[in-house]
């Protein structure tokens, strides 16, 4: 048996996210998964040590572990003319997405398009958003990792009944197993209460994850109301129905009293969370996906991140679609949270290096692939060789993290997936000789 070739990747700046940032750092990969890290030279003395020939890749930048896009729509890339407008609220984007959605589209061939754009800005794993049958292997085909999580909305209690169940259940069930399958429940607004009820026991019965809306809408605020009985014993059959009762129960305590929320379910957006939905959140293990860049297409308002960061509430980041983002590069959301955060009064020096733990192993933890035998989203010893490379000039340590989150959009120069390089720009082959390898 012919063992796999070592390649020594090593970067002005090596960032592993569980360890300290590494100046003048190396790792090594054999086959998929990575088998050293550290400083440079003690890693070329460890191979040299055991007697392994090694293929060494030098970059002048930073090396990352790759991004992990934690909310997208990949099928919706055709709809980029929807994404470029602005808007003031859901229903005046909706006038504009509605009607470009019900054109013919080749659902297969965007999503496609749109996990090579994620790839070429150096993503390697992603929590994907499907409506269509036809999009659902964009992630599987393009060899990345995370979940197609195929998506449930607009189900009435009695359709439910009579027949939702079994057709949900039949579409996951079709989903490719790989990379990882999940059901997205839309948002609390556009469901009512038995398939929100019933969606997380199909989910947990198959060992699978869930991923929701919430917080992206102004309905779902908690308001002030003189209702004192509890609203569970009333019968109500959805949060529309609550909302004309007069109850003004936050959606968050409402899909967590429906036992949606959980370690196993990431959530988008997170924008109109109070203090206490936040605490939800955490009291379950429930990440955010902060997509600051749709929220502000859509004319919603800032998500409160420096909130969630002060009370160490688990982040991640995403994209969200062509149809409400500008585009599909996680780092350029990066850079809105940054400001967004700096705005909002956080002003410690970890936010750089915060946000880029978000933008990876947040997304990871997210979707649960943060463990197991294809564990991703940071660099240690037996994780997927997951890498992205950023063409960005290395200083100090502090100063250069602060560089690559406020400005790291458009600029990855590689990216490496389970080992293999599938993209890389011509900067990245003059400087290391490595080509890009196509799937």
């Amino acid at each position: 048996m012919t063992a796999f070739p070592v390649t020594l990747y090593s970067a002005a700046l090596v960032l592993p996210i569980t360890a300290p940032p590494i100046l003048d750092g190396a790792i090594a990969v054999r086959g998929e998964r990575i088998l050293h890290v550290g400083s440079r030279a003690w890693v070329e003395q460890s191979l040299a040590e055991r007697g392994m020939p090694v293929e060494h890749v030098r970059w002048p930048g930073v090396l990352m572990p790759g991004l992990v896009n934690a909310h997208t729509h990949l099928q919706y890339t055709g709809m980029a003319k929807v994404g470029r407008g602005r808007y003031h609220g859901f229903d005046d984007w909706a006038t504009a997405f509605n009607p470009e959605y019900a054109l013919a589209h080749d659902w297969a061939a965007d999503a496609a398009l749109g996990a090579q754009q994620m790839i070429g800005a150096g993503v390697t794993a992603a929590a994907d958003v499907v409506t269509d049958p036809e999009a659902a292997r964009a992630l599987h085909d393009a060899g990345l990792a995370g979940i197609a999580y195929w998506e449930v909305i607009d189900w009435t209690n009695d359709d439910w009944r009579a027949h939702g169940r079994t057709e949900v259940e039949a579409a996951l069930d079709s989903l490719p197993t790989r990379p990882g399958t999940g059901l997205s429940p839309h948002a609390p607004y556009s469901l009512e209460i038995m398939p929100l009820l019933e969606i997380p026991d199909i989910v947990r019965e198959r060992g699978s994850r869930i991923h929701i809306h919430l917080g992206e809408s102004g309905i779902e605020r908690e308001f002030d109301h003189d209702r004192v009985e509890p609203w569970q014993s009333q019968g109500l059959g959805s949060l529309i129905e609550l909302r004309q009762a007069g109850f003004g129960t936050s959606a968050t305590e409402y899909v967590d009293h429906l036992g949606v929320l959980g370690p196993d379910c990431h959530i988008a957006h997170g924008v109109y969370m109070t203090e206490s939905d936040r605490a939800i959140l955490r009291a379950r293990g429930t990440t955010v996906a902060l997509c600051p860049r749709s929220n502000e297409v859509i004319g919603l308002d800032a998500p409160p991140v420096a909130a969630y960061l002060r009370e160490g509430s688990p982040i991640a980041i995403g994209t969200d679609s062509l149809s409400s983002s500008p585009s599909l590069d996680p780092m350029a959301d990066v850079a809105a949270l940054m400001r967004i955060a700096r705005n909002q009064g956080y002003s410690d020096v970890d936010l750089a290096e915060r946000l880029l733990r978000a933008a990876t192993l947040g997304g990871a933890h997210a979707m649960g692939i943060d463990e197991g035998p294809g564990r991703t989203g940071y660099l240690a010893v037996g994780t997927n060789a997951d890498l992205a490379f950023f063409d960005v000039p290395v200083t100090d340590v502090t100063g250069t993290l602060t560089t690559l989150a406020e400005s790291g959009e458009g600029r990855a120069a590689a990216t490496v997936s389970a080992g293999r390089v599938r993209h890389a720009t011509a900067g990245f082959t003059r400087a290391t000789g490595v080509a890009e390898e196509r799937a």
